[in-house]
C-alpha cells in the first residue's frame, strides 16, 4: 500500500465477498467496506493522471512515508472513485504536502481534525460534484468517495491509525469523508479559484484542516448585519475561539441577504473579523488566553489582537475563507473551526490537472 511496496499484487479468491473480506483482514478499510482493488481498475485511475506510477506526490513528515501515484490510485479505486475523480485526490495531496499544512499535527494530535476539501470551479460540475442541497451529506458519488479517498490514504499509505498514530480524541464524522463543491450557480462573488488568481477555466482544490461541523441557523434575520452576527458569534463561542482559520459556507438565502445589500466577500471577511472575538478577561476566566502560546509561534510580545481587550478568531480577515453551497430553502449556513489551539495548520489549495472527459 506504500510507495515502496506500490506495486505488490495481492492473490486472492475470484469471489467478491472474499475479496471485500480480504481487504478487512488486510487492515485496509474505514469500518466500511470497501472495493477491491483490482488491476484493471487501478491502471484506469492512473490513466486519468498520466504520469509514472511511482512519482511521490506526498511525504508525511512523522511516518517519513511517501505517497505514489499508484499507491493513491489503489486507495481511490478502494474509496470508489471514478477515474475522473482522480485528478480532484492528486490536487488535494499536493495542497496538504506543503509545509504550512502540518501534514504531521493535523493528523495525528488529539484535536481530530478532518481534511475539508473544497473543490471550486467548472470541473466540479463535469464530475457531477454536490454543491446543493444536502452540501455536506450522504448520496453524491463523487462527494463521498473523493473524501474517503482522502481518509483511506491517510490511513492506509500514511498509517495514521485510530488509537495508535491518530490519536484523536473524540474525532468527528468528517473523518470518514468531508468533500464538497463551491456553488457555482447563483454564486453572486467570484469562484474561490478565480480569487485564488487561477487562470480563466481552471478549477481548484482547497485543503483546511476542519473540527466539527457547526450549523449556524438564522431564519428572521433580513440585513447582513443580522445574518453575519450570527456567523460571528458561532466563530467566537468560547469552545472554539483560537488564533486559527476559520471557513464558512453561506447558504444562498443568507447569501442573498449579504450579497444582495452589495457586500463582497472582502467586506463580509472584515466584518466578521471584528465581530468574531471575545474579551480578554472572558478568554482568561475559561483557561483559553495563551500570551505564550502567541510568542512561541510569532516571537516576543503580547497578542497584537488583544491590545484592546479583546481576542479576534485568526489574524486577520483573510483568515476567513467564505463562500456559498447548499440548497436554495433555508436559513442555515455553517461554520468550521479550525484544528489546533493555535495556527498549526494553514489552508491550501492547488490547481487540478483535469483531462478531458468524454
Amino acid at each position: 500500500m506504500s510507495a515502496t511496496a506500490s506495486f505488490r499484487i495481492h492473490e486472492v479468491p475470484d469471489d467478491l465477498l472474499a475479496a471485500i473480506d480480504y481487504c478487512y483482514d488486510q487492515g485496509w478499510t474505514d469500518g466500511l467496506p470497501v472495493v477491491p482493488p483490482v488491476v484493471e481498475r487501478v491502471k484506469a485511475m492512473l490513466a486519468a493522471d498520466g504520469r509514472p506510477p511511482d512519482t511521490v506526490i506526498a511525504r508525511h513528515p512523522a511516518t517519513g512515508l511517501d505517497l505514489s501515484l499508484h499507491a493513491a490510485a489503489v486507495n481511490a479505486v478502494m474509496a470508489g472513485c471514478l477515474p475522473e475523480y482522480f485528478p480532484v485526490v492528486v490536487a488535494a495531496f499536493e495542497a496538504m504536502d506543503r509545509p504550512d499544512f502540518n501534514f504531521r499535527g493535523s493528523t495525528a494530535s488529539t484535536g481530530g481534525s478532518a481534511p475539508l476539501v473544497i473543490v471550486s470551479g467548472p470541473y466540479a460540475d463535469e464530475i457531477g460534484m454536490n454543491a446543493d442541497v444536502n452540501l455536506f451529506g450522504p448520496g453524491n458519488r463523487a462527494n463521498g468517495t473523493i473524501g474517503r479517498a482522502t481518509r483511506l490514504i491517510l490511513r492506509n499509505v500514511f498509517q495514521m491509525l485510530p488509537g495508535i498514530s491518530d490519536k484523536s480524541t473524540q474525532g468527528n464524522p468528517g473523518k470518514y469523508s468531508f468533500c464538497i463543491a463551491e456553488r457555482a450557480r447563483g454564486n453572486p462573488w467570484p469562484l474561490l479559484c478565480e480569487a485564488q488568481g487561477y487562470p480563466k477555466g481552471t478549477s481548484s482544490v482547497t485543503v483546511y484542516a476542519g473540527g466539527g461541523f457547526c450549523n449556524v441557523e438564522n431564519h428572521g434575520g433580513n440585513t447582513p448585519e443580522q445574518i453575519l452576527g450570527s456567523v460571528a458569534d458561532a466563530m467566537a463561542n468560547y469552545g472554539c475561539i483560537t488564533l486559527g482559520q476559520a471557513v464558512v459556507i453561506l447558504a444562498p438565502e443568507h447569501m442573498q441577504i449579504v450579497a444582495g445589500a452589495g457586500w463582497t466577500r472582502e467586506q463580509t471577511q472584515a466584518y466578521l473579523f471584528t465581530r468574531a472575538k471575545r474579551p480578554v478577561e472572558g478568554m482568561k476566566s475559561v483557561g483559553k488566553y495563551r500570551d505564550r502560546e502567541y510568542d512561541t509561534q510569532h516571537g516576543a510580545g503580547a497578542h497584537p489582537l488583544a491590545e484592546k481587550g479583546f481576542m479576534h478568531r485568526g489574524l486577520g480577515p483573510d483568515d476567513i475563507l467564505i463562500t456559498m453551497g447548499g440548497g436554495d430553502a433555508g436559513g442555515h449556513s455553517c461554520f468550521i473551526p479550525s484544528w489546533s489551539r493555535g495556527r498549526g495548520s494553514i489552508m491550501q489549495h492547488s490547481a487540478i490537472r483535469a483531462p478531458k472527459l468524454r
